[in-house]
C-alpha cells in the first residue's frame, strides 16, 4: 500500500506514466524507469509545455545551458527518450517532429496529487470510461475547438459534432471524452454505432454498454430509467446510418435525464429535441501565397498533420521552402481533410513529394490505405465514400453524381440548369441539394451575393467516378458546357456592371470554364459549342490576366472555325484575344500584329465602333512596346474621333490617356501632361473593368514621369508613391507597367532602394502570371540597380541579358533607357570603346524611328562617355544638343542634367564662371525638389563655383 505522503505529491500523468518533476523522477505503471539526466531535461520541458511545439534552440538550452551544441545532439537525446518512451509501438505516441520548427508532446497529459491507483468516484465509471478508445496520439489545430464543444456541452448538454467523413469527428469525440472525464468523474460512456448494421440494435447497444439487463424488445424505457438520476457523459459515435434511432433515444434521454450529457458525431443533424449543431470545420491551411517560407506554411495545423504523418512513413523530416509549398498545395487540394491528409503523406515515404501532388489528380488515391487498425469506413477515401453514397436515396445519388462536374462552386440555378432532366425536375433537384448539404456530401457558404455550393475535392472525384460508371457522363458534360456558355453570355452582357465581387464571382467559375473547354474540344465534345465558348470565354481570360489560357484557347478555336461558316463576330473577338495575349506571353511578334489587324478589319466591316475602338488601342499598345512611337499618335487620334461618335465618357478619357501617353513617350510633355488634365478630371477611370475599350492604363500611371520631366520632382514623388506601396491591381499587366513606370520615377529621383523593392515585385508578379517579357524588364532594373551600386559585372551581365531577350520578343519600349545604363555600366568598367558602341547602337535605334523623350539623357549619356575618352569638344557638343533638345520637349530635368554634365566640364577647363552660368539660369527655374538628387548635386556644384572671376 503506498504511504500517505505520496497522495500529494505534484506529477504529471500521460499513458501508463507518471512523472514527478520536482524529484526528477519517472515511473512506468509505478515502477521507476531509468533515463538520463539530458533526457530527463527534454522530456520535463516537453511535458511542461504539451501541445505546444517547442523551438530546438530552446530544447538546446535547457538540456546544455552552459554549452555549445549542434542539433545532431538534440536528435540523438530525443531518439533516446522516443525508445525509452516507447514511442510508435503498439500506436503510442510522445514526442512528435513538426518539420522547421522542434518537437512536440503530442499524448493527452493530466495533472494530479493523486496516485494512479486512486479509484474514481462513482463506483462504475472506471468500467464506463474504459469504453473510450485510446487518446489520439496527435491532433492539431483543435484545441480551441475541443474548448468551444466542451463549454457547449456544459451549457446546453446535448451537442451534434457533424461534418463529411474523414473530417476527424470520432477524433474529436474521443479527444473530448478523455478531456471531460474528470468533470464527470470518470463517468463517460463511448458507443461506436458504426458497426450496428440495424437502427433496432442502438436500444440494446446501449444497455448493454450500461450494464442494463435487456428484459423486452424496446429497452428504451428501462434506459431512460436508469440514467435519470445519473451524472455521465454519453458519446454517441457515427449516428447517420442509425441516425432515426439515435435521435428518439437521444431526445428521450435529454428530458428525463437531466444531469446527462450527450454528444454525437454524425454527417448530418439528428434533428432531435435539445441538440445543438457544431460543424467541425477543415484543418487550417496556408493561403496561396508565393512569399512564405518552410516555417511559417508549417505553422498551419493541415501542414503540421501532414509532415508529421510523411515523416513517420519514411518521408523527410526537414523540408525545404520549396518542399514546404508543396505540402502546403497538397493540404489545399485535399480541403484540409484529416483523413485524406494522413492517406496522402503515407504516401511521400514512397513517392515523393511531387509524384505525391501529381497523384492527387488521378482517382487512385482513392483507394490509398491507411492504418490497417482504422475502422474499416477510414482505411480508404472510397471507403468512407461509399459509407456516405450508401445512406443516400437514389435521386441524391444521381444528383450528386451530375454535380461533379462543376469545379468550384455553384449555385441552385446551376444546379438545375446541370442536374435535372431524366425524371428529375428542378424542384426534385433543389431538394436533393438541401438533402446532401444535411449529410455533408455537399458543402454551402452565404455572403451578401447569396448561397454557393461546392463538393469537397474528394468527393468530387468519387462522385465523377460514379458518373462514369452511370453511362450519363457525354450528355451531362454537355449540359453543362452549354450552362457555362450561357454563363459567360450573361457575364458578358453585365460587363457594365461593377459591383462589388463581381470580378470575384468570375474568378470562382475559372474551374468550369475550364473544364467545359476541356470537353468541348475533346474527342467526345461539339465543335461549334467549343468555338462559342472559347469566344465567350476570352474576355474573362483577359480580365482574369489568364493569358496563356487565353492564347491557348483563342488559337484553337480559329483553327476549328469553319471558313465557309464563319461568324465574323466571333472570329473578331478570337483574333482580338490571340493578338493581345501573345503580346504579353510569346512576345510582340508578327503573329500578334497580325491577329490584332484581323480582328481590326473585321471590325471595320461589321461595323463595330466599340470593337474598333478596343482594338486600336491593343495596336497602340503593340506598337508602343515595339518601340514603333511614330505610329501612335495616328492611332490615338482616330480613337479620339470614335470616342466622339461613340459619346462613351469612358471612350473619351480613354482618349486623351492614348493621347498623352503617345506625347509623352515622343517628347512633347506639355501636350501630354494637357491630356491627362482631362481624364484625371472625368475620373471615370476609377471604376473601370480592364476590358472596357482595352483602357488598361490609369493616368496616374503616366502623371508622375511627365511631372518629373517637366520640372516637379516632389509632386512627382506623391504621385508615384502609392506604386511603391499598392500591392494589387485591376489586372496583372496592369499592375506590371504600374511598377515598371513607377520605377522610373523613384530611378531618376535616386531613390534605388525602392527601385530594387519594384523590381522584386515585379519578377514575382510576372512569373507567377507567366509574363515573360515584364520578367526580362524586372531583370534590366535589377542591373541598373547593381551598376549603381557598384556590382559592375554582375549589373552588366544582367542587362545586356534583358537587352537581348527583350529585343528576341521585338519588346524595344524599355531597350534604350536599358541601352543607356549599359554604356553607362561599361564605361565604369573602364571598357571605353564598349561603352561608345553601345550608347551610338541605342541611340541609332531610337532615331530611326523619329524623336522620343529618353533621346535628351542618352545625348548626355554619349556626352559622359567622349568626356571619360577624353574628347571634351565632343561631350560639351553633346551635352548642349542634349540641353537644347530637353528644352524643345518641356523636360527641365532632363536639361537640369545636361547642364549639369556642361558645368563640370567647363569647371575641370577653368572656366568656373561660363560653368556656373549655364547652370544656374536652369537651377532658379526650379520651384520645387531642392532635396532630391539631381538638384542637390547642381546645388552642390554651384556652391564650389561660387566666389569665381565671371
Amino acid at each position: 500500500m503506498q504511504r500517505k505522503s505520496e497522495i500529494s505529491r505534484p506529477s504529471t500523468s500521460f499513458g501508463p506514466f507518471r512523472l514527478y518533476e520536482a524529484e526528477r523522477l519517472l515511473e512506468k505503471d509505478g515502477a521507476p524507469l531509468k533515463l538520463g539526466s539530458r533526457a530527463l531535461d527534454l522530456l520535463i520541458l516537453l511535458v511542461e509545455r504539451a501541445g505546444e511545439v517547442v523551438p530546438k534552440n530552446e530544447l538546446i538550452a535547457r538540456a546544455w545551458p552552459d554549452l555549445t551544441v549542434d542539433e545532431s545532439s538534440l536528435r540523438f537525446h530525443i531518439a533516446g527518450l522516443r525508445r525509452a518512451l516507447g514511442d510508435g509501438q503498439d500506436g503510442a505516441r510522445y514526442v512528435g517532429n513538426v518539420p522547421g520548427r522542434g518537437y512536440c508532446f503530442v499524448a493527452p497529459v493530466a495533472q494530479s496529487d493523486r496516485p494512479q491507483w486512486a479509484p474514481a468516484a462513482g463506483g462504475d465509471a472506471g468500467g464506463l470510461s474504459r469504453s473510450l478508445p485510446r487518446p489520439p496520439t496527435r491532433m492539431f489545430g483543435r484545441d480551441d475547438i475541443l474548448r468551444r464543444i466542451s463549454g457547449q456541452l456544459a451549457a446546453r448538454r446535448f451537442v451534434t459534432v457533424h461534418g463529411p467523413g474523414g473530417i476527424g469527428k470520432t477524433t474529436v469525440a474521443v479527444a473530448l471524452g478523455h478531456a471531460n472525464l474528470a468533470a464527470f468523474e470518470g463517468a463517460v460512456l463511448f458507443l461506436d454505432l458504426a458497426p450496428l448494421e440495424h437502427a433496432s440494435l442502438v436500444s440494446g447497444a446501449l444497455g448493454s454498454a450500461l450494464g442494463l439487463l435487456v428484459r423486452s424488445d424496446d429497452p428504451a424505457p428501462d434506459i431512460v430509467n436508469l440514467l435519470r438520476d445519473r451524472r455521465m457523459l454519453l458519446i454517441f459515435d457515427s449516428c447517420e446510418h442509425v441516425i432515426e434511432e439515435v435521435a428518439a433515444l437521444a431526445e428521450a434521454i435529454y428530458r428525463e435525464a437531466p444531469a446527462v450529457s450527450i454528444l454525437a458525431t454524425s454527417r448530418e443533424s439528428l434533428r432531435a429535441e435539445g441538440e445543438q449543431l457544431f460543424e467541425l470545420p477543415p484543418l487550417g491551411r496556408p493561403p496561396r501565397s508565393g512569399d512564405l517560407k518552410a516555417e511559417q506554411l508549417l505553422g498551419f495545423p493541415a501542414t503540421q498533420l501532414f509532415a508529421e504523418c510523411a515523416a513517420a512513413a519514411g518521408g523527410a523530416s526537414e523540408l525545404t521552402d520549396e518542399d514546404a509549398r508543396v505540402v502546403a498545395e497538397i493540404c489545399r487540394k485535399l480541403d484540409g481533410i484529416a483523413l485524406a491528409i494522413e492517406l496522402a503523406a503515407s504516401r511521400a515515404g514512397t513517392h515523393g513529394l511531387r509524384e505525391t501532388a501529381s497523384l492527387l489528380d488521378g482517382r487512385f488515391r482513392l483507394l490509398w490505405r491507411g492504418r490497417r487498425t482504422a475502422l474499416p469506413r477510414h482505411q480508404t477515401l472510397k471507403a468512407a465514400l461509399d459509407w456516405s453514397y450508401d445512406l443516400i436515396g437514389e435521386p441524391e445519388r444521381t444528383v450528386l453524381r451530375r454535380l461533379s462536374l462543376f469545379m468550384g462552386s455553384f449555385t441552385l440555378e446551376a444546379a438545375r440548369a446541370v442536374a435535372a432532366g431524366k425524371a428529375l425536375d428542378g424542384a426534385e433537384v433543389v431538394e436533393a441539394v438541401e438533402q446532401l448539404v444535411a449529410k455533408s456530401l455537399v458543402s454551402a457558404s452565404t455572403d451578401e451575393a447569396g448561397t454557393r455550393y461546392r463538393l469537397l475535392d474528394t468527393t468530387r472525384a468519387y462522385a465523377y467516378a460514379q458518373l462514369a460508371e452511370s453511362g450519363e457522363a457525354q450528355e451531362i458534360a454537355e449540359r453543362h458546357a452549354r450552362h457555362v456558355l450561357d454563363h459567360l453570355v450573361r457575364l458578358h452582357r453585365e460587363a457594365s456592371d461593377d459591383r462589388p465581387g463581381r470580378r470575384a464571382a468570375g474568378a470562382e467559375q475559372l474551374g468550369n470554364v475550364r473544364a467545359a473547354l476541356a470537353w468541348s474540344f475533346s474527342d467526345e465534345g461539339d465543335p461549334a459549342l467549343a468555338v462559342s465558348l472559347a469566344t465567350a470565354a476570352s474576355a474573362l481570360f483577359i480580365e482574369l490576366s489568364q493569358l496563356n489560357e487565353c492564347r491557348r484557347w483563342s488559337a484553337q478555336a480559329l483553327e476549328l472555325q469553319d471558313e465557309s461558316a464563319r461568324d465574323h463576330r466571333m472570329a473578331m473577338e478570337l483574333n482580338a484575344a490571340l493578338g493581345h495575349s501573345l503580346m504579353f506571353t510569346e512576345g510582340n511578334g508578327e503573329e500578334a500584329r497580325a491577329a490584332l489587324e484581323r480582328a481590326l478589319a473585321l471590325a471595320e466591316q461589321v461595323e463595330d465602333r466599340r470593337s474598333q475602338f478596343r482594338l486600336l488601342s491593343r495596336l497602340h499598345m503593340y506598337h508602343r512596346r515595339t518601340g514603333k512611337i511614330s505610329r501612335l499618335l495616328p492611332i490615338s487620334r482616330r480613337c479620339q474621333e470614335l470616342a466622339g461618335e461613340l459619346a462613351d465618357p469612358v471612350a473619351v478619357s480613354a482618349a486623351h490617356t492614348l493621347l498623352s501617353v503617345s506625347h509623352h513617350l515622343a517628347g512633347d510633355q506639355a501636350a501630354a501632361r494637357a491630356h491627362l488634365e482631362e481624364p484625371l478630371r472625368m475620373a471615370v477611370f476609377r471604376s473601370v473593368r480592364p476590358g472596357h475599350f482595352a483602357f488598361h492604363r490609369s493616368p496616374y500611371i503616366s502623371l508622375p514621369r511627365c511631372l518629373w520631366l517637366q520640372g516637379y520632382p516632389d509632386q512627382a514623388i506623391a504621385a508615384a508613391r502609392p506604386f511603391s506601396a499598392e500591392t494589387t491591381a485591376p489586372d496583372a499587366v496592369t499592375y506590371c507597367i504600374a511598377l515598371i513606370w513607377g520605377a522610373a520615377v523613384f530611378q531618376w529621383l535616386g531613390d534605388w532602394a525602392t527601385v530594387d523593392g519594384l523590381a522584386a515585385r515585379l519578377l514575382a508578379h510576372a512569373e507567377r502570371h507567366s509574363l515573360r517579357p515584364y520578367r526580362d524588364v524586372g531583370r534590366g532594373l535589377q542591373g541598373e540597380s547593381m551598376i549603381e551600386a557598384g556590382q559592375l559585372d554582375r549589373g552588366v551581365e544582367l542587362l545586356s541579358d534583358a537587352i537581348a531577350s527583350l529585343r528576341a520578343d521585338r519588346y524595344e519600349l524599355y531597350t534604350s533607357g536599358f541601352g543607356g545604363s549599359l554604356a553607362l555600366g561599361l564605361a565604369a568598367q573602364g571598357h571605353l570603346d564598349r561603352a561608345r558602341d553601345a550608347i551610338g547602337k541605342t541611340l541609332a535605334s531610337v532615331t530611326a524611328d523619329g524623336e522620343t523623350f529618353e533621346l535628351p539623357e542618352l545625348l548626355r549619356i554619349r556626352g559622359e562617355i567622349e568626356a571619360r575618352r577624353g574628347d571634351a569638344a565632343a561631350a560639351a557638343e553633346s551635352y548642349r544638343a542634349s540641353a537644347t533638345l530637353a528644352e524643345r520637349q518641356g523636360a527641365l530635368s532632363w536639361r537640369l542634367r545636361s547642364d549639369t554634365s556642361l558645368a563640370r566640364l567647363l569647371s575641370a577647363q577653368g572656366r568656373r564662371g561660363e560653368a556656373r552660368e549655364a547652370l544656374s539660369t536652369t537651377y532658379a527655374r526650379f520651384e520645387e525638389g531642392f532635396g532630391t538628387r539631381d538638384l542637390t548635386a547642381a546645388r552642390r556644384l554651384l556652391d564650389a563655383l561660387e566666389g569665381s572671376p565671371a
